[in-house]
């Protein structure tokens, strides 16, 4: 039997799929792409902008007024990547870090979400790219335009795990001087792995010794304003030290 044509629908979805993909790259060129040639020095870590404080009455001159206004230094950018295969929990990540309560239910990212969090010394451009499969052929063609890659993976999701490997190894391949942050998320559930069996069915203890890799745990969620779980603080520290 004659195999079947392609139907419409598959055709656009793929269309649509390689046109997404397209329309990514020129935002994170025209938008992130800084590249990671430039060297800074180290700063201290800094979780927000210091609040103004409004002058006194007794300091307030009303000369001072007259004086033109110093213009803003504008600060620097660092650039991370944040990617995973679906429902690893990129985006209630981001959205930790941001402060906003999470989505009810899982949706997938169709595309992109990014977050700008401003330290002391620079700014830092978390980008989270979908982890569907259309979308993860797109994923090598970011990897040399960031500072740092964040990984995350599903610790109870075994049956896709040698998914996540396969996909993990392609990006460390693409660059080999980037520092990857492995997140084992969802650590809170029953059928989590361990990070002993993850850091074997991952295969990171085939990386060369050389290379910045950190495997992290977490169970990431809002608790309360602003980003109070400890695991997503301590991803968040380790990234400051990993771009200062």
């Amino acid at each position: 039997m004659a195999p079947r044509p392609l139907g419409p629908l598959v055709l656009a979805l793929g269309g649509a799929a390689a046109v997404l993909g397209s329309v990514l790259f020129i935002l994170w060129k025209t938008y992130f792409g800084r590249g990671r040639e430039r060297r800074w020095d180290r700063g201290e870590a800094w979780w927000g902008p210091e609040p103004a404080r409004l002058p006194q009455w007794d300091e307030w001159d009303p000369e001072d007024e007259e004086e033109e206004e110093p213009a803003l230094e504008e600060l620097e950018q660092r650039e991370v990547l944040v990617l995973g295969l679906d429902g690893s929990g990129k985006s209630t990540f981001l959205r930790v870090l941001s402060g906003k309560p999470p989505l009810e239910g899982h949706i997938p990212t169709w595309g992109f979400n990014s977050v700008r969090l401003p330290t002391k010394d620079f700014e830092v451009d978390l980008l989270e790219i979908g982890g569907s499969q259309n979308l993860r052929f797109y994923w090598k063609e970011f990897v040399n335009e960031v500072d740092v890659l964040v990984f995350m993976v599903d610790s109870a999701d075994r049956l896709r795990m040698p998914w996540a490997r396969q996909e993990l190894h392609k990006l460390l391949d693409k660059d080999p001087d980037l520092p990857v942050v492995v997140v084992a998320n969802k650590q809170d559930l029953s059928e989590a792995m361990s990070m002993v069996e993850l850091q074997q069915e991952l295969g990171l203890q085939a990386i060369d010794s050389q290379r910045e890799v950190f495997l992290l745990a977490a169970s990431i969620a809002p608790a309360g304003p602003g980003f109070e779980n400890p695991g997503t603080v301590h991803i968040w520290k380790l990234l400051l030290e990993l771009l200062s």
